[in-house]
């Protein structure tokens, strides 16, 4: 693992290019970003965002979501891996959020991670985007990223997750998850890397170093 001195030094470049890097999935409140995020597990955010945008037209509350119904809410998104699944999943966090929450996401992880389909990754991401909280969500990206780079070599996103809070200011912290994110996607690729344009390829060891 590189040392603290490194990782908050590639942390300032990505900081100096983009202080205020945004989350690409389109949402309207707290409850659409729950469901985008629960929809986006192993699907493209493109994806999710061609399924959402007349889903969430009709369907941007707990209960206007149950009120579509299971059936219904499948027709919308069935262009997006394990829709059956992710259906049923937020139909019934619709139902606990209704009769638990008074229909509001809950600003805490310990509820959130109760809710069916939520785990700590899709915690992480509504805690960080919507309640501005300093969390870092390890998605496939995160993690290739983070051990490409020597971030971290953590057999798990938890133990990549700690890996990284632990160096990781606050303020790194709550941008960290989309630095990351979109520097994997769009430069950083699995698998053929665009060294050519990388802003911290100076940082860089990996032996799939196309430079």
């Amino acid at each position: 693992m590189r040392n603290k001195k490194e990782i908050l030094d590639i942390m300032a470049v990505f900081n100096e290019l983009d202080p205020n890097p945004r989350c690409e999935l389109n949402f309207h409140n707290a409850y659409t970003l729950l469901v985008a995020v629960v929809l986006s597990a192993q699907s493209t955010d493109k994806g999710v965002n061609r399924a959402t945008e007349s889903l969430f037209k009709i369907a941007d509350t707990p209960q206007k979501m149950l009120s579509l119904g299971l059936e219904n809410l499948k027709s919308y998104i069935k262009t997006i891996g394990l829709y059956n699944n992710k259906a049923k999943s937020i139909i019934a966090l619709s139902q606990e959020l209704v009769e638990k929450y008074n229909s509001e996401v809950p600003a805490n992880r310990e509820s959130l991670e109760k809710l069916s389909g939520v785990g700590r990754k899709t915690a992480n991401v509504v805690l960080n985007v919507w309640f501005n909280q300093p969390t870092l969500a390890v998605d496939t990206h995160v993690f290739r990223i983070a051990h490409r780079l020597d971030f971290s070599q953590g057999k798990t996103p938890l133990e990549v997750e700690k890996d990284l809070l632990s160096v990781l200011p606050d303020n790194y912290v709550k941008n960290a998850n989309h630095w990351l994110v979109l520097f994997g996607r769009y430069i950083c690729k699995a698998q053929k890397p665009d060294c050519d344009k990388c802003p911290i390829k100076e940082f860089c060891h990996s032996a799939d170093k196309r430079i």
